[in-house]
């Protein structure tokens, strides 16, 4: 076991958070943590991590058990680099590894006459060999590479880095520092698909225990062995993943449900009974026993109905033309001066009235900037962008922007409609849960969650028939994301949204467009489709490959049998050379595989050998493309 929680109880003022909650995390356990916005999953995190106080309970942490704590889009604010500060992990270790190179230097001054400093050096190189000291940089190399910094300078200072990027490298560093419990809130946020697919299979390889907060359901489904829910207050536990929970969930509730009703039935025919014999001579020593019974019976509590949720209905007041949308020969860059960054250039893209169309890409691709350079809030260097007649857009930006944060919730909605009555604004406010004395707070200071809640009703009341939506699930709940997706569902306006979700990819989108190099490439399906496509390219760009290199090959006439002869020659160890290279660079990416695989981390020996093939393999394929350079150019 490494924690142990009793009987603990939180509160924020006289605002239960927390009642009474016992749980233990045993080594290796996998757990997804849910919960509405505001349950208090972060604030148990918090009190695991030890950084926040409670006022009942106990919780015990096994001698030893360190605790990794990653908070909800925070990041390292440092002065120093991404190498300083990912270095700083081994600082112990690279101290010992100093310390064995001057014992080196004593050990030549003294010919190796020393047995004492021999005895020394020989303790102190085992320990590091056994806390992988050698693998240090490979350690480093893999996860900066895994958490989508393989193209960033190492020499890149912290302070210039995206609020994203310090999250990831935050979790680089945290994931380097292999605590015994990591504790994940939100992990998955600002990642691509490339760096979620590689967290996942990282993560269920680690030595240790994870408990996460997500509101990514693949995540959860793929990582979680147990599942966690607050609830009223109250924490119950769940055997499996995310997807197994909603089903035990279910089953729970309607076997807590038949117990109640088949109770109330049995109380209601003892009260029936004590009524008609409590006075009679004959019968009423049996009705007291029934009343005896009655006062001894454990009662099962009534089952609490559904948590309250949001009602979100998007309703276009007109439909548009049939095409909706045209971008003709698009040029776009951002920054100016050394940081100016063309995004693409001669970009072509169409959208039909009806369509729910995904852009998915890599950080940094310029999905968010396409979606503002077409509603014209930020210039476009060349091209056309024409929209057809009746469009209106509703828009969902990724920060938000579009809220002013100076004015109430209350104020931020029947300001943009001034006749409405203010019953009726607070019906629509009430309708994403927005109730109560929270109508008067200011924007600044509402949760994200509810930030995004007040987007939707704002955009309820814009009746648009185009939405145009940049992440809007990253604030949303399990339960919010679910009832989004059966608005969008049912909405029948067009629909042109970026996502890193890929639930909510599988379920909304008729269309998937990668911008990629530039470009968009175009995939008729939801994200298994567009995942499965992708798979696809990569095999056949693989084997094309080969073909490729054997149509560039020349196709000379012969004037004699000692030339056919050559040739013949010639021809057969390209063929041969071409193999070789195939097999390489096959064996080249398995070994690139394997090495990013956390248990290498802890063989010392294994990841020597690998990083040994990996080099060999390297020096030579580059000799075996000169000879077929050599070779081709005969």
């Amino acid at each position: 076991m490494l924690l142990s929680i009793e009987n603990l109880t939180k509160y924020f003022a006289d605002r239960l958070i927390l009642d009474d909650i016992s749980i233990t995390i045993e080594d290796n356990d996998r757990i997804g943590l849910v919960g509405v916005n505001g349950a208090g999953k972060t604030t148990l995190l918090q009190i695991i991590a030890g950084e926040m106080p409670f006022e009942k309970g106990t919780v015990s942490r096994t001698n030893g058990t360190a605790v990794g704590y990653l908070r909800q889009n925070s990041g390292l604010d440092s002065t120093g680099t991404i190498e300083s500060e990912m270095l700083s992990v081994f600082s112990g270790l690279i101290e010992m590894e100093q310390e064995l190179r001057c014992l080196e230097q004593e050990i030549a001054r003294t010919n190796r006459q020393d047995k004492v400093l021999l005895e020394r050096y020989a303790r102190m190189q085992e320990h590091f060999e056994k806390l992988d000291g050698y693998l240090i940089e490979v350690k480093i190399k893999t996860v900066l590479n895994g958490m989508g910094f393989a193209d960033k300078p190492r020499d890149s200072v912290i302070g210039t880095l995206s609020g994203g990027e310090k999250t990831r490298l935050a979790l680089a560093k945290l994931l380097l520092e292999q605590p015994k419990l990591l504790v994940l809130d939100e992990p998955t946020n600002h990642l691509d698909f490339k760096t979620l697919t590689w967290l996942e299979e990282y993560l269920q390889g680690y030595k240790g225990a994870i408990l996460a907060v997500s509101h990514d359901r693949y995540f959860l489904d793929k990582l979680a062995t147990s599942t966690w829910e607050i609830e009223r207050n109250k924490l119950i536990t769940y055997k499996g993943n995310y997807t197994k929970f909603l089903t035990l969930k279910k089953e729970a509730r309607e076997r807590l449900q038949k117990e109640y009703e088949a109770q109330q039935e049995k109380i209601a025919a003892m009260e029936d009974y004590i009524a008609r014999n409590i006075v009679r001579a004959t019968t009423s020593t049996r009705a007291k026993s029934r009343v005896h019974q009655l006062e001894n019976l454990e009662r099962i509590e009534k089952p609490a109905g559904d948590l309250k949720t949001v009602r979100i209905r998007f309703t276009p007041k007109q439909q548009p033309f049939k095409e909706v949308l045209l971008v003709e020969n698009m040029s776009l860059s951002v920054g100016s001066g050394d940081t100016k960054k063309q995004l693409f250039e001669g970009l072509d893209f169409e959208v039909r009235r009806g369509e729910k169309i995904a852009i998915v890409g890599d950080n940094g691709a310029g999905k968010s900037s396409f979606l503002k350079a077409v509603q014209g809030l930020i210039p476009i260097q060349k091209g056309d962008v024409t929209w057809s007649k009746n469009v209106d857009i509703g828009y969902y930006d990724q920060e938000i922007t579009q809220l002013n944060p100076e004015k109430t919730v209350l104020d931020e909605l029947w300001d943009r409609h001034p006749t409405m009555l203010e019953q009726d604004v607070r019906k629509v406010l009430g309708s994403v849960l927005l109730t109560g004395e929270n109508v008067y707070k200011k924007i600044d200071v509402i949760s994200g969650g509810e930030r995004a809640r007040l987007m939707f009703s704002v955009l309820m009341l814009q009746n648009p028939n185009v939405l145009i939506l940049d992440e809007p699930t990253n604030h949303l709940d399990l339960p919010t994301k679910e009832i989004l997706e059966e608005a969008l569902l049912k909405f029948d306006g067009t629909v042109l949204f970026i996502s890193h979700d890929r639930y909510f990819l599988n379920k909304i989108p008729t269309k998937m467009v990668e911008l990629k190099d530039g470009h968009f490439d175009v995939y008729q399906g939801n994200y298994d489709f567009y995942k499965e496509k992708k798979d696809q390219q990569k095999l056949t760009e693989g084997e094309s490959r080969q073909s490729q290199l054997s149509e560039r090959l020349p196709k000379a006439g012969y004037r004699s049998k000692q030339q056919r002869s050559e040739e013949v020659v010639r021809r057969r160890r390209i063929a041969e050379t071409e193999q070789r290279m195939a097999e390489l660079e096959e064996q080249i990416e398995k070994i690139q595989k394997e090495m990013a695989l956390p248990e290498i981390f802890s063989d010392y020996e294994k990841a020597q050998q690998l990083c040994d093939l990996l080099e060999a393999g390297r020096k030579e394929l580059s000799e075996k493309e000169s000879l077929w350079l050599e070779l081709s150019e005969e």
